[in-house]
């Protein structure tokens, strides 16, 4: 799968306003070379990763080998600009690099860079060259646009095929739209351009980022150097005021990929901006002009997409769903403040559902484990956290009479750890919560010291595949403890900690900025012994999306630690599980839930097109095959549609009621498994499970 070897940098779009910077200059080949400073950073970041990373690993002959091939796929990730000689040819350093490291000598990542960036000329010179030629349409042949795992191109002749099908895909996709040619072969034009500009602005310290961490991300996926500039745009992200559309961008060969959207940012609140989304186009304002931005620079989108408070931004967007430049969807943003409230957590009851009867059960939903740390140190009592908004929201549940709890963590991708153990201490009465091992091997438990329980009822845990850190230490601890039932999907797997490492704090006078260094330094454990790292939290009820979300998270990376396990903390088991009888009844419930249905065939419909590794260009089949793929889709969501009371949308409605009819179907479509979650809880109660009631 492409997107377990990739290279990819993310900018967080919570920037407050910053003067627009102007591009950069394209860098003069001779002006790439290493500096001084970059080989003393390299010095440093060997001996810390050496002394302090979690994962003991050897920079050796092997190593050398995985960080050359790491620095080729940052590189050429789709293997399209170099050819096999020049492999070979640098395949003298496979067993070298590791000398050249540990001597602070990084020229070789330089000598293939500057290969890098001629190949890369000579192809955006073939492609403007095609741009002045017809294609022809009618022929049934086929464009591989993912390329990643074949072999480099043995001859100019075969690169230059692979770039004729390119620029022919690239066409196509334009001219499906119904563009004119000439305004086609424009926007191409100026595309190919900014490719080639873009590798020409790499200036030495861009190099050398990308070199070091095919280095880092050769130990594992979550350490990684951050140069001076990069750290500095990561500062500002972290201090200024959250203003933007609130979403997490990374390129991938080219694209502008949205990674996930920021909970009570503009996009996740809008439920028009959806992770796996492309974005293509970017304009200013209700009616400033659309700017194809495929091939910028990622800074450059961010700069285009980031503003001020109430400004709006117009997004071109290619819907996960589909693979096709053809018919992008057109969406308004209002640029904002990311809206902390609704981060915040916050409740409500379910009751009236059928097979439920006169039971209701309360939902605390959690989108992030928060603490005002800046509030608490300056002694304020009434400080905001995850733990004690959720305890006030427990009180309010109980006067309402709910008979059970489902503490919904979606999408929760974690946040402060103490307040993951905080949080876990409402629902038992004391004990482990996590274990924490560091890279000396040393373990420390983070315990429940309070024997007060805000809720002795009746619970379940709700998580999917990006349920993350803190949320997998909440879920895992229950788990444990058989407090509650835990429903949904395997939950992301990431189980290591980092921390951010000044390097010119190791140098002694240093004044000059040498980046920071973020450091895997430490794994999380369930007081079971086993990790959370790679496997994440398996549910006790699997829903059948689970089936789907093999390799997604952690267990999407060719590298990833794996799972892990020590000696268990010493606990008390609290209740005994009824989970083979949960299970009949939910399997038997969803078998004809077109809710369900729908969920399943949309992660089919995604995961097929995941698998695609190839688009014909032939336009009359293209066309074909885009008109079946949204019929099937309609049709499922029609279906679904109607079981929940919503009109049904005919073909030439669905692009103008993208909008969701306010959000509608947004929210049934996340209710789905909410409900049966409830459902789920609502069982256990009936089988009488042992648990207390609330206090």
């Amino acid at each position: 799968m492409r997107h377990t070897r990739s290279i990819a940098f993310c900018f967080l779009l919570l920037l407050a306003v910053l003067p627009a910077w102007a591009q950069k200059q394209l860098v003069p080949v001779s002006d790439l070379h290493p500096t001084q400073e970059q080989q003393q950073a390299a010095h440093v970041i060997v001996k810390v990763i050496d002394k302090y990373h979690y994962k003991e690993v050897l920079l050796d002959d092997d190593m050398s080998e995985m960080i050359l091939d790491r620095y080729f796929d940052a590189l050429d990730p789709n293997r399209s600009f170099f050819l096999a000689n020049d492999i070979r040819r640098f395949s003298v350093f496979e067993g070298k690099l590791d000398d050249y490291l540990k001597n602070a000598r990084i020229e070789p990542a330089f000598e293939i860079f500057r290969i890098y960036r001629q190949r890369v000329g000579e192809a955006i010179s073939y492609a403007q060259e095609l741009l002045e030629k017809d294609f022809d349409f009618t022929i049934d042949e086929a464009y591989q646009f993912e390329r990643e795992d074949e072999l480099w191109p043995q001859t100019r002749a075969e690169l230059n095929d692979l770039w004729r099908k390119r620029v022919k895909n690239d066409f196509l996709n334009l001219k499906l739209t119904d563009k004119a040619d000439e305004e086609i072969r424009k926007t191409l034009r100026a595309r190919y351009t900014r490719l080639e500009n873009r590798v020409l602005q790499f200036d030495s310290n861009d190099i050398f980022q990308t070199f070091i961490n095919a280095y880092t991300l050769s130990l594992e996926p979550h350490t990684s150097y951050m140069s001076p500039s990069t750290s500095e745009n990561f500062d500002i992200s972290m201090s200024l005021s959250l203003e933007g559309i609130g979403a997490v961008l990374k390129d991938e060969d080219g694209y502008t990929v949205v990674q996930k959207t920021v909970i009570g940012g503009p996009a996740e609140l809008s439920k028009l901006l959806h992770a796996g989304d492309r974005i293509i186009g970017v304009g200013q304002g209700l009616e400033g002009e659309i700017i194809d931005i495929v091939g910028w620079r990622l800074q450059d989108v961010v700069e285009q997409i980031r503003g001020p408070k109430g400004s709006v931004v117009r997004l071109h967007i290619v819907p996960k769903s589909s693979q096709s430049e053809a018919d992008p969807e057109a969406i308004t943003l209002v640029r904002n403040k990311i809206k902390l409230e609704e981060q915040a957590a916050k409740s409500y009851v379910i009751d009236g559902l059928d097979d439920m009867e006169k039971y209701r059960v309360g939902v605390v939903e959690v989108p992030t484990f928060y603490r005002d740390f800046a509030a608490e140190s300056r002694g304020e009592e009434d400080f905001r956290s995850t733990t004690r908004d959720v305890r006030n929201l427990l009180v309010d549940l109980n006067k309402q009479g709910v008979d059970g709890i489902v503490i919904d963590l979606r999408e929760n991708g974690g946040g402060s750890l103490s307040e993951a153990t905080e949080l876990t201490g409402l629902f038992i009465e004391t004990g482990p919560v996590v274990q924490i091992k560091d890279a000396f091997g040393k373990v420390e438990v983070e315990r429940d010291p309070d024997a007060e329980i805000a809720y002795n009822g009746p619970m379940a845990v709700l998580v999917d595949r990006d349920s993350a850190s803190a949320s997998e230490i909440f879920a895992g601890a229950i788990q444990d403890y058989k407090r509650g039932i835990v429903i949904g999907e395997p939950t992301f797997g990431k189980g290591t900690v980092q921390t951010l490492v000044d390097l010119g704090r190791f140098v002694p006078g240093r004044k000059q900025d040498l980046g920071r260094l973020r450091l895997t330094m430490a794994q999380f454990f369930r007081i079971n012994g086993g990790s959370t790292q790679h496997r994440g939290v398996v549910p006790d009820i699997l829903f059948p999306t689970a089936k789907f979300s093999d390799e997604y998270g952690e267990r999407s990376l060719d590298n990833a630690l794996p799972w892990a396990q020590i000696q268990p903390a010493k606990f008390q088991v609290q209740a005994k599980g009824t989970v083979p009888h949960l299970m009949e009844s939910h399997l038997s419930r969803i078998s004809h839930d077109p809710g369900f249905e729908m969920l399943v065939d949309r992660e089919k419909r995604f995961k097929d097109l995941d698998l695609r590794t190839e688009v014909s260009l032939l336009e009359s089949k293209r066309r074909a095959e885009w008109d079946q793929r949204e019929q099937e889709r309609l049709l499922h969501k029609n279906r679904f549609r109607t079981s929940q009371g919503l009109e049904v949308i005919k073909p030439e409605q669905d692009e103008e009621n993208s909008n969701d009819d306010d959000g509608e179907e947004s929210k049934a479509t996340r209710r789905i498994e909410l409900n049966e979650a409830a459902r789920i809880l609502v069982d256990s109660i009936r089988l009488q499970a042992p648990m207390a009631v609330m206090r």
